[in-house]
């Protein structure tokens, strides 16, 4: 009796877990396409060439969207100099170098910082980052892509932190005292050793990092100036620049219900989609390459 109510539950218990799995392609699946429903539209209306154009003025029927894509790139790129470095730093520092109490201290604090609001984060920016920026670079105004780098460079960083110290931390310790009995130091056993070991949660965190970085709409759309212009001069990250998130937030509650611009602002979310899908599959692909790459090392 006691098997068969076991066989049961692990039955429920099993279809149960089956059935979220499912569901969370589905929703994504879901969202993808009501982009596509709405976003599509936007090719029947606008030319492409004009969708592909260097400016973005909806109240005179100026849809170019490359501004936009060039100002996310750019805010993201500086932000991931930032939060990749400084991430896995941090993560080896508090995983091989620092004492336990420290560690206990150290660990909370970062998760404690990818809680705080983006928003808080914002403002911070504009009373204090921006108009030391403005001043320490003399530039016209310290609303820039420097700013959102920076800014975003700071979210992202717990993220990459997290995943690559959990990373690090499951090593197995067999592999550090068989660098030391080899006679390799402690930098040589991080740097050849338990970093090379901890590659795949290392790439996921950086990947997971970017993600953040890309999707994040309130601290771009308040300390980049939001100047729609295109990213590609040599000093465009000291230059007020506007991001995809950032455009979709602050128009798409002015827009009228299947307007052209409406369906434009459904446009730039679908391309923004595609951009995190190839993001998340580049670094599945990475780190099942990786994985698979040390399986055959060890066998």
């Amino acid at each position: 009796m006691m098997e068969s109510n076991l066989s049961w539950q692990e039955y429920v218990i099993t279809r149960a877990i089956r059935a979220a799995g499912y569901s969370a392609v589905m929703f994504v699946a879901l969202i993808f396409y009501f982009l596509l429903r709405e976003g599509l539209p936007t090719l029947a209306e606008v030319n492409l060439v004009d969708l592909l154009a260097v400016r973005w003025y909806p109240i005179e029927k100026y849809f170019g969207i490359l501004p936009l894509i060039s100002g996310s790139l750019i805010v993201t790129l500086g932000a991931t100099l930032i939060a990749v470095p400084f991430g896995i730093g941090t993560a080896i520092f508090i995983s091989e170098i620092a004492p336990r109490w420290a560690r206990e201290i150290l660990k909370p604090l970062v998760e404690l910082l990818g809680g705080l609001p983006s928003v808080v984060l914002g403002f911070l920016g504009i009373l204090v980052l921006a108009p030391n920026l403005r001043i320490l670079l003399n530039i016209p105004t310290g609303l820039t892509a420097l700013a959102g780098s920076l800014l975003l460079g700071a979210i992202a960083l717990p993220t990459v932190v997290s995943v690559a110290e959990d990373a690090l931390d499951s090593v197995p310790r067999s592999y550090r005292e068989g660098a030391w009995a080899l006679g390799a130091t402690r930098w040589q056993t991080i740097w050849r050793v338990t970093l090379p070991a901890a590659r795949s949660g290392v790439l996921t965190g950086v990947m997971l990092g970017i993600g953040r970085a890309i999707g994040e709409t309130m601290t771009v759309m308040m300390v980049t100036g939001n100047a729609p212009v295109l990213a590609i001069s040599p000093g465009a990250l000291f230059s007020p620049v506007r991001t995809m998130t950032a455009t979709i937030a602050a128009e798409m509650g002015e827009v009228a219900n299947g307007s052209v611009h409406y369906h434009t602002l459904f446009f730039i979310g679908m391309v923004l989609f595609i951009i995190s899908l190839i993001v998340n599959v580049t670094a599945s692909a990475v780190v099942f390459r990786t994985q698979k790459r040390a399986e055959r090392v060890l066998s």
